[in-house]
């Protein structure tokens, strides 16, 4: 439990973080050996290998902001703060992905009371076997479209949340499957 809370304040205070960094999207400066701009449909390589996928154009690599030592998060941006995409790799689990992902509903139900859950499936990415779950979260009266993924890398929980603007739900449902679809996991 305190692993899905753990994530959703990470998100939160990336979403924070993205907005507050409209000054330098232009800084072009290498962060750990990564570049601080992504270019249109980059492929990214994470975990050593492990996760590839594509991003769409426009967002930045923001990890460095987050003034945290959590070892193998990735944040990624645009520059309005209104497209994220966090990937987290977690403790090990011996739980299911259908029990973490019921309590990840069930933590969202408590902080926005008007959550509406689109979907809650299970998904095949390139062999690997995921948990979906697609809400519209209500925060300070702004409506955002949140596909979380959940799947186990070598018995880790590996949480990749993606955040869209939900204005129109639709669109933001087809702009985070299309991220979805370019997920490969390597074993």
């Amino acid at each position: 439990m305190r692993k899905v809370v753990r994530l959703m304040a990470i998100s939160l205070l990336a979403l924070g973080l993205a907005a507050c960094d409209g000054a330098n999207k232009d800084n072009k400066q290498p962060v750990n050996g990564t570049p601080a701009s992504t270019p249109a449909n980059q492929t990214l390589s994470l975990l050593d290998g492990k996760l590839t996928f594509s991003l769409p154009n426009g967002m930045a690599d923001q990890s460095s902001k987050l003034n945290s030592q959590v070892n193998n998060r990735y944040v990624y941006a645009d520059s309005s703060g209104q497209r994220v995409v966090i990937v987290l790799l977690g403790d090990k689990t011996s739980e299911s992905l259908e029990v973490l992902v019921q309590r990840l509903e069930h933590q969202l139900r408590t902080r926005d009371a008007n959550l509406e859950v689109l979907s809650n499936k299970t998904i095949d990415a390139n062999g690997t076997p995921m948990r979906q779950l697609n809400t519209i979260i209500t925060d300070n009266g702004q409506k955002s479209y949140t596909s979380t993924l959940l799947a186990l890398v070598d018995d880790n929980l590996l949480t990749i949340q993606i955040i869209l603007p939900a204005d129109n739900p639709q669109q933001a449902q087809d702009e985070a499957q299309l991220i979805i679809n370019t997920l490969k996991f390597s074993k």
